[in-house]
């Protein structure tokens, strides 16, 4: 890649997809794809059929450009406020031949809030203070998913202390499912059920 922000080529390969993702110095995880990245698309279902999907804070489109490969029949959106990761995204989209993915900066879902979603996914930033994970990353992208839709998102273990609360504070649906290496993957249905944690 020609580009004065580049730092190198990451390859990454999962259930038979195959992918290579030029990053920039500056961007999130640029050593390898980050491990909560990797254990949240482990963890989501090989049987779904999403028509439409989000990824939330996309960075250089790692999970948004893999659901984009695992689910062709799929258009998949990436959104991030930073946009030299958008334009990495989409660069990376291109080089993956992932017709289907596209990126866009939004600060939140800004840019999407005229739209409904089948699957909605995100690998949550810690450090970006409690209520931007509340409003930003949790309630408003649930106001975002179709009728039996599912937001899966990914947490450091830190973060813990935060979700669970938010979750029954707004008596929200939510599904933990998987603890591995630090990280905590969840899945949320719908913002207006009851909540009905299930421990695995």
């Amino acid at each position: 890649m020609s580009d004065i922000y580049y730092k190198k080529e990451i390859k990454f390969k999962l259930f038979g997809i195959e992918l290579g993702f030029d990053v920039a110095e500056s961007l999130f995880s640029t050593f390898q794809i980050d491990l909560g990245s990797a254990i949240l698309l482990r963890n989501i279902p090989q049987n779904i059929k999403p028509k439409s999907v989000l990824d939330i804070g996309c960075g250089y489109g790692a999970l948004g450009i893999y659901l984009a490969r695992k689910f062709p029949e799929s258009q998949v959106i990436g959104l991030d406020r930073d946009l030299l990761a958008v334009r990495y995204a989409n660069k990376n989209s291109e080089k993956n031949k992932t017709g289907n993915f596209r990126a866009i900066g939004s600060v939140g879902i800004e840019e999407v809030v005229d739209q409904k979603f089948d699957l909605i996914v995100s690998n949550i930033p810690a450090k970006i203070g409690d209520k931007a994970i509340e409003e930003e990353f949790i309630l408003k992208p649930l106001s975002l998913l179709n009728e039996e839709g599912e937001y899966w998102i990914v947490i450091v273990s830190a973060l813990n202390r935060l979700i669970p609360r938010i979750a029954l504070k707004n008596k929200l649906h939510i599904q933990l499912i998987r603890k591995r290496n630090g990280h905590i993957v969840y899945k949320f249905v719908n913002r207006n059920l009851n909540m009905n944690p299930v421990r695995k």
